[in-house]
């Protein structure tokens, strides 16, 4: 006798579409909800909670902020790109955009060197706060933080990372892609949705800030601490901005103070630095007590 299959009653198929309808699933375990407009505010929460969990789990008991331009590269690969932008304009001479890629790599050339001292000054501050902890274990003080990418956040994590010591990397999501940098502690590296989440982590265990040259993102960044510490909110964490011609010809401080616009105090807020000895050497004795005291 030829078996046929059983045609599913109007019970059980009313039950199968039960355990597949998207109410029956529990609610963190939903991705169109989680996703959803309305949970927005549970995301936010949920970026706050995670790095800092992750954070205090992993002792660090504060950070030293790095800024700078994402489009700064190391000397030697600054050199590659000047002969790769050299050769495509040699192939096409009349072409104005070759000759503005010829320009442009030349300038990062100069730049390169503010690559260098990030490098450095990282070097520095890791040994300081991390010498006797390494990379896994242990309370750490004056950690490295950046955005995570390329450019002078890479110099920062790739100086850590030379000391043998641990280094935080805050990335973002872009409508570009963004990887982090080879050279950011594994487990000390974040993924952020919102801007806003993001710079609240940047400052939360923040001691102090350096900031190279960079665009926007970078002036951003300056702004939002300056008024921090206009304001107070940010106690007495310096700041300091590393090239000193770089910044003041880009921003003139003291035409701000001149015009009233700002109080001849704020001036104080910054500090010009131009090696990564004498920038290390601000910070530290600016977040460290005197000893004897």
């Amino acid at each position: 006798m030829t078996q046929f299959p059983e045609t599913s009653t109007p019970e059980q198929a009313n039950l199968d579409a039960i355990l597949n309808s998207p109410t029956y699933r529990i609610a963190h375990e939903d991705p169109e909800l989680m996703n959803s407009n309305v949970m927005r505010g549970v995301r936010m929460l949920l970026e706050i909670t995670k790095p800092d969990l992750h954070l205090e789990t992993a002792g660090i008991e504060s950070t030293i902020i790095v800024f700078g331009g994402a489009r700064i590269v190391d000397r030697d690969t600054a050199h590659q790109r000047l002969k790769d932008a050299e050769k495509n304009f040699n192939q096409d001479p009349n072409s104005s955009t070759l000759k503005r890629k010829v320009i442009n790599a030349q300038h990062l050339i100069e730049l390169s060197r503010f690559y260098d001292a990030a490098r450095q000054f990282a070097y520095l501050a890791s040994q300081h706060g991390q010498a006797s902890k390494g990379q896994g274990h242990g309370c750490a003080s004056h950690v490295i933080v950046t955005g995570g990418g390329p450019g002078i956040m890479e110099a920062a994590n790739r100086g850590a990372f030379d000391a043998g010591c641990r280094s935080i990397g805050l990335n973002i999501t872009l409508p570009f892609e963004q990887h982090p940098n080879p050279y950011i502690t594994p487990d000390l590296c974040f993924k952020f949705n919102y801007f806003s989440l993001r710079k609240f982590h940047f400052v939360m265990r923040s001691v102090g800030a350096i900031l190279f040259p960079g665009g926007f993102g970078t002036l951003d960044e300056l702004f939002e601490l300056l008024t921090l510490r206009q304001v107070g909110t940010k106690g007495r964490m310096p700041i300091v901005l590393f090239g000193t011609e770089f910044w003041t010809k880009l921003v003139d401080f003291d035409y701000l103070a001149e015009s009233g616009l700002i109080s001849n105090d704020d001036l104080a807020l910054i500090r010009f630095s131009d090696t990564a000895e004498e920038a290390w050497e601000y910070i530290q004795s600016s977040t460290e007590p005197v000893r004897g005291q």
